[in-house]
């Protein structure tokens, strides 16, 4: 019963806020959660952001893989706050997870590492919030926050220097979405846009050679889509799986 007048009080909540969420950063929506894996355990290395490895410890193994979020990809390296609503076995805050796979779970936006689960309950009472399995939950976006890392581009393991390059962007801090990445392609002086491969890597065949000149087309809270220049982030004799430091970062 408590659970069932938590979901309407949910309900209710989100029908009131609705004409405000599209202009809001700041509100709450209702949802619900699941998780995978035991209830201290890491993200997963095989998450379809394509992060790998690094998707499985970054913030601390506090990721989630998330169903509509994903927007095809452009939601991947997304902050979400996310706390449950359950009084007794939730803390205030919650947790704050990044986005780094893909899925759906029991009528669910988040299914999140056994970590990130267990860090929405008060002390000593993650294993009775584990017990119901899918909880009911209310997220917001936030700002990615990566204090001494700028945004950095790795090079996919998969790629083939010199004909074929594969980045994926990780540090990715604020809340911006990357919508299109364009390598400077100097024989015809024109940017050329890359493919978005799978979540959020993004690649191209016969990349130019020498050092590649990149520039980003971000998308913000506010609608815009503006483009971010970054220069000679690659290296001439790039190096599969190896990471490059773009000297910015988003706020």
């Amino acid at each position: 019963m408590a659970s069932s007048l938590m979901s309407f009080s949910c309900l209710v909540y989100f029908v009131l806020l609705f004409p405000t969420l599209s202009t809001s950063q700041n509100a709450f929506v209702c949802s619900r959660a699941t998780f995978y894996g035991n209830p201290y355990s890491l993200g997963t290395a095989s998450g379809t952001c394509g992060f790998g490895e690094f998707g499985s410890t970054l913030n601390g193994g506090n990721v989630a893989a998330v169903s509509d979020l994903f927007r095809h990809g452009a939601g991947c390296g997304a902050c979400y706050q996310v706390r449950c609503t359950y009084p007794g076995l939730c803390n205030e805050n919650g947790v704050t997870v990044v986005a780094t796979d893909h899925g759906h779970g029991d009528h669910t936006d988040f299914i999140l590492s056994g970590r990130s689960f267990s860090n929405l309950a008060l002390p000593n009472m993650a294993e009775e919030l584990m017990a119901y399995g899918v909880v009911d939950i209310e997220f917001k976006r936030v700002s990615c926050q990566y204090p001494g890392h700028n945004l950095m581009f790795k090079v996919t393991e998969h790629s083939n220097y010199p004909y074929y390059i594969a980045l994926t962007p990780i540090y990715q801090g604020g809340m911006k979405d990357i919508v299109a990445v364009q390598i400077w392609q100097e024989d015809c002086h024109e940017w050329k846009e890359m493919r978005r491969a799978y979540g959020g890597v993004w690649d191209m065949a016969n990349p130019p050679r020498g050092p590649l000149n990149l520039r980003l087309q971000v998308s913000g809270e506010d609608g815009q889509k503006p483009i971010i220049p970054l220069g000679q982030v690659i290296p001439g004799d790039w190096q599969c799986g190896a990471v490059y430091d773009s000297n910015l970062q988003f706020h």
